[in-house]
């Protein structure tokens, strides 16, 4: 007899080059063995180099696929990646407080690795800040997010950094996986603060030779996927991480470069 799938949810923008976004968040819940469902906030012309076009979802449709999801599916896990607006940020936190008991995985995504800005400042900021990432699972900033979101200047923040980590931790009262990807060496250490303040620290190689464009979104979908098992946070962010290198280890080499494979057999050393 066949099994009963989980469902996972993402709410972020599309990337038509598919290597980021909801593209890469669908074929993250397909490997980890999920049902994947979606709500776009935004299209997006890009591939891997630049973003050249940005067109947002209206707050009222958005709602719409939420709502229209949440009526089939049981959603056991979601997450947010591109938002854009306020708008956008204020639908989702109404969302949420209808269904306070779907996990919740926020990650920052303020801007895209080619530079692009794909999140307007302001009200949105506050929005995300004050009533969006207090009701999440975890969130999930790298380096430069983590010090935006701290009130300073992207950059400031250095790689391994367990101070930060509970610096976010205290400031937000959630769970935090600062992010070290966007630092210097080749050791990558990323750091989960859990509910209780226990720090725990993963640490791996840098691979090279590979694009990480949409590795912070294929990360956020693995947890969420792993959460919507039913897993505890810990264990659901180190398979996460774990999936993650495997599938940039064994990349897809297509005409534009060597990306993250999802979907094909990932071993492990």
């Amino acid at each position: 007899m066949k099994k009963t799938l989980a469902t996972a949810l993402t709410v972020a923008g599309s990337d038509s080059g598919a290597g980021a976004g909801v593209q890469a968040d669908l074929l993250t819940f397909a490997a980890r063995g999920v049902w994947g469902t979606t709500v776009l906030t935004a299209l997006t012309a890009q591939n891997p180099d630049r973003v050249s076009g940005i067109l947002p979802v209206p707050a009222n449709f958005l709602k719409a696929q939420l709502d229209a999801v949440v009526s089939a599916f049981p959603i056991a896990a979601m997450k947010t990646g591109m938002l854009g607006d306020l708008a956008a940020i204020e639908a989702i936190v109404r969302f949420h407080k209808r269904h306070p008991s779907i996990k919740l995985v926020v990650d920052p995504v303020m801007v895209a690795t080619s530079g692009a800005k794909l999140f307007s400042a302001g009200t949105a900021m506050d929005a995300l800040t004050k009533k969006l990432i207090p009701r999440a699972t975890l969130v999930t900033p790298n380096l430069d997010e983590a010090a935006i979101l701290l009130g300073q200047s992207a950059g400031t923040v250095s790689a391994g950094t367990v101070e930060t980590a509970l610096e976010l931790f205290h400031k937000f009262g959630v769970p935090v996986l600062l992010k070290g990807g966007h630092g210097s060496g080749t050791k990558i250490s990323d750091i989960l603060v859990e509910f209780n303040g226990d720090v725990s620290i993963f640490t791996h190689r840098r691979l090279k030779d590979i694009n990480t464009h949409g590795s912070g979104c294929t990360l956020s979908a693995a947890i969420t996927a792993e959460l919507s098992k039913g897993k505890p946070l810990r264990d659901s962010v180190q398979e996460a991480i774990e999936y993650l290198q495997a599938a940039m280890k064994h990349s897809a080499k297509t005409p534009a470069g060597n990306f993250i494979a999802h979907l094909q057999k990932c071993g492990k050393d």
